[in-house]
């Protein structure tokens, strides 16, 4: 996905948001604003990859810092709301006896609605105390965007590149009926903490690990998956996958531009610029099936 004009707000806020995170020491936070911006004006530009961009930015950002993981603390806040939240979203999926195809719709769901684990996105409140809440009301609402069936006759190689922590829990119930239709999963984390994305710690942490066949990395801490950084390993898993799915918007913002495929984008659009890009209106939720033959 190409940046767009309404791209460098949304950095800069998020920039700003993740400094007040680390410090309280207004230099500091001037400072870094200062440099982003610096880091922004040499980059921006309307044929730049958006999630590109703001990799160089929020990297600057934890430089000037001094602090290679702003959100630690928040990301603990995230997991625990995530866990409170999953007994009922399990009791949810399994309501009525359904069968696989509407158990993996339902757990499609589940995952993608847990994308609302994201902070710093301007406009968007994540706040734990309301997410809860806002699990009930997206799961009665269901998927706005639904290709879940199309997804079925294609599991037998997952490639599942997994986006926020918190939301990776909700990720389990989709690895359960991946499994279960009989399916191999290589999950792929971030290679360093960038945002709220998960990394190894949160694997060996919930021992998602023993959840999935294999667990690889993007190679580094970028935003979304950066094609020139991954590993060789990463990049042969994507080749040669029956089905990718890849959670949530920066994800999108990097593999759009490339012809992975059969690829399945799970999301909430809390972006314009990514609805956009998608075809589809703000505030959805999105199981899109792209690149199919």
């Amino acid at each position: 996905m190409k940046m767009s004009p309404r791209c460098t707000y949304c950095m800069l806020s998020r920039v700003h948001f993740q400094s007040k995170l680390s410090t309280d020491d207004e230099d500091l936070i001037n400072k870094t604003i200062r440099e982003c911006l610096c880091v922004l004006n040499d980059n921006y530009s309307p044929d730049a990859v958006s999630s590109v961009v703001a990799t160089k930015v929020h990297r600057k950002c934890y430089e000037v810092l001094g602090d290679n993981d702003p959100y630690a603390v928040t990301k603990k806040l995230i997991n625990q709301a995530a866990e409170k939240v999953l007994p009922f979203a399990r009791e949810k999926i399994y309501e009525g006896n359904p069968d696989d195809a509407e158990v993996f719709k339902r757990a499609v769901l589940a995952s993608v609605i847990a994308n609302y684990f994201d902070f710093g996105i301007m406009g968007f409140d994540a706040s734990e105390d309301k997410f809860e809440a806002a699990f009930q009301k997206y799961f009665e609402q269901g998927l706005d965007v639904d290709e879940t069936r199309k997804m079925l006759g294609l599991m037998e190689d997952v490639v599942y590149i997994a986006d926020n922590c918190g939301e990776i829990l909700f990720d389990i119930f989709v690895f359960e009926i991946i499994k279960k239709l009989g399916g191999k999963i290589t999950l792929v984390v971030r290679g360093g903490p960038i945002l709220t994305d998960v990394t190894m710690e949160d694997v060996r942490k919930y021992e998602i690990d023993k959840k999935v066949d294999r667990v690889l990395t993007t190679g580094s801490n970028a935003i979304g998956v950066l094609v020139e950084e991954a590993p060789n390993e990463l990049l042969e898993a994507m080749k040669n996958a029956t089905l990718i799915i890849s959670k949530g918007m920066a994800n999108y913002e990097t593999l759009s531009e490339h012809n992975f495929g059969p690829i399945a984008y799970l999301l909430l659009t809390k972006c314009e610029c990514v609805a956009d890009s998608l075809d589809v209106e703000e505030g959805l939720s999105v199981a899109k099936l792209m690149n199919c033959p």
